[in-house]
């Protein structure tokens, strides 16, 4: 069998080290999305609870009156 040279030795390295970098960039990303989705979910449930209590507010005060 050919010994292989060392060119593409190197060569492979290089490609095993691009395709790690790239596994890490989408898991990051994909990370980051998620993320956000929480964060909106959160913005929406923390805008409901908010006309909520504007609308406990309101019928508390025309019960007090």
């Amino acid at each position: 069998m050919a010994r292989k040279s060392r060119l593409t030795r190197v060569a492979v390295g290089i490609g095993t080290a691009l395709g790690k970098a790239d596994r890490k960039a989408h898991k990051m990303a994909k990370a980051g999305l998620i993320a956000k989705q929480e964060l909106d979910d959160i913005t929406k449930q923390a805008e409901a609870l908010k006309r909520q209590l504007q609308k406990t507010t309101k019928r508390l005060k025309r019960a007090l009156l």
